[in-house]
């Protein structure tokens, strides 16, 4: 069945906060072999700029991952996620991720297309802070394979 094309521009509210960890940002760092100072130690961020340890670029996929949910679990959407693969994801920054940032994300549906026999589902999330600072933007381009 394909995705349902009505989803197209639909946008749901804001998440819960997600506060921002320094053992998190830590723990992201050491898990993709990022190993500059500034993911590990406050004094190093803080020495280049930042008011704490700075986030790797990629660590929103673990605000936004959560926050997706959202869409992917709407049943009247038709994903079947065990067919999905991933397919592209894009950040566009407005400023860093730092620890100690209470981030909320609104999720929409950019895109829903079919192409041989595949399903395409492109979600924009603006993450902003609590008071509604812009931080980044965040592109996911899901993949559901046609049925075998």
């Amino acid at each position: 069945m394909p995705l349902d094309q009505s989803f197209l521009g639909r946008s749901w509210p804001a998440t819960a906060p997600y506060l921002v960890g320094r053992e998190k940002i830590r723990e992201f760092a050491a898990a993709i072999g990022a190993t500059d100072a500034e993911y590990h130690d406050p004094e190093a961020a803080r020495a280049a700029g930042y008011p704490d340890v700075v986030a790797p670029p990629t660590f929103p996929v673990v605000v936004t991952m959560a926050a997706s949910r959202q869409i992917i679990t709407d049943p009247a959407l038709g994903l079947d996620y065990s067919r999905v693969v991933h397919g592209d994801q894009k950040f566009a920054y407005t400023r860093p991720v730092v620890a100690g940032d209470s981030l909320v994300c609104v999720n929409t549906v950019e895109e829903v297309t079919s192409r041989g026999g595949h399903d395409f589902l492109t979600t924009r999330t603006e993450v902003t802070t609590e008071a509604g600072e812009p931080v980044v933007t965040v592109w996911s381009k899901l993949v559901q394979r046609g049925e075998a």
